[in-house]
């Protein structure tokens, strides 16, 4: 869905990122006008030559001055600069002041864990949408547990399986992880508990087709945090296969590089969230390729439609919120076309 460019702007802090590359393509082809914003100037004034419809600003958040004229005239801004710990609090004042919605594509899940937790209860009902880890950890497993999850109340369980091809990590994702250890936590006992990678886990999951089974490791993710936000399970757990972990773990691995013309890389994924109640089970699987761009067309679709109207009452409130709150998930996921699902 295309809106008017002269009507809607949304602005995005850490513009020459990795990912970053991914959204201002995706807002351009929608048609969405674009400000972009960084704190390096040479590297600012490359993206300017690069994006010569787009307006550029140098902005840090040691200068919150400079995150105003950033936002100035925004409808939206995405947070795209890591680490998120450093970023995601002066951003989301910068939104605040100038009274726009916000978005961040972190995949910490300290992170998300701390949004939630400091600005969930302030921000409610203020009108503005503030939706944190909208990415591929995070919003995507958010939107496809909604989905498993239905017409249910609530579950017994709610389980995401992450499997990877491969993963070669960006700078970015290094340093995430380096801040992260010893910050995850999982859902048990309806509660977040300190994560314990030695608990009781499956050694294999049966993933859907073509990837089959995999032996897998559990995981703290940023998911576990955004599902149980809004949706009942005492237990929500996270793995993942064991080889891309592998990958993540070699320092010798080499960050991602492109094998089309659009950037991305070859890697493929795939996504299976477990929801079970009793004897009864339903399981949403999405696959795709490249976890790193898909965070663009997420990204875009929720800014779209949140720009446009598109939200669930649920959503008109504002305030911190997990995707799954905010949007029709099955039709969330049926618009963004970079990756299949499927609901069985």
């Amino acid at each position: 869905m295309n809106i008017d460019p002269a009507q809607q702007t949304v602005a995005i802090f850490g513009a020459y990122g990795h990912t970053a590359r991914f959204l201002i393509d995706e807002f351009h082809r929608r048609g969405v006008g674009l400000t972009l914003g960084g704190r390096d100037p040479v590297r600012m004034a490359a993206l300017a030559e690069a994006h010569p419809y787009a307006r550029v600003h140098v902005a840090t958040v040691d200068e919150p001055g400079s995150l105003d004229a950033l936002v100035a005239g925004a409808a939206l801004v995405v947070n795209a600069a890591g680490p998120f710990g450093d970023t995601t609090g002066p951003l989301i004042q910068a939104a605040l002041r100038a009274g726009i919605h916000y978005i961040d594509i972190t995949g910490e899940q300290p992170v998300t864990r701390h949004d939630f937790e400091t600005y969930r209860d302030p921000l409610a009902d203020s009108g503005l949408l503030f939706l944190p880890a909208l990415g591929f950890f995070g919003g995507l497993p958010d939107l496809l547990a909604t989905a498993a999850m239905g017409d249910w109340a609530a579950a017994d369980d709610i389980s995401v399986a992450f499997a990877l091809d491969s993963w070669h990590p960006t700078p970015g994702t290094r340093k995430a992880g380096a801040r992260s250890a010893g910050k995850r936590v999982t859902v048990s006992g309806g509660r977040l508990v300190p994560f314990d990678d030695s608990r009781e886990v499956p050694a294999d999951w049966d993933f859907a087709a073509p990837v089959g089974r995999q032996p897998v490791r559990a995981l703290g993710t940023a998911d576990q945090i955004t599902i149980s936000r809004h949706l009942k399970a005492p237990e929500v757990r996270a793995f993942m296969n064991e080889a891309p972990l592998a990958d993540l773990r070699d320092p010798r691995t080499p960050a991602p590089t492109a094998a089309s013309d659009d950037g991305r890389s070859a890697q493929s994924w795939l996504i299976d969230v477990v929801v079970t109640r009793g004897a009864e089970r339903r399981t949403a699987s999405a696959a795709g390729r490249d976890i790193y761009a898909v965070t663009a067309p997420l990204v875009a679709e929720a800014a779209v439609r949140i720009l446009t109207g598109r939200t669930l009452p649920s959503g008109t409130a504002g305030g911190m919120r997990a995707p799954g709150e905010v949007f029709d998930a099955e039709d969330f996921l049926s618009s963004v076309a970079d990756i299949t699902w499927s609901l069985r």
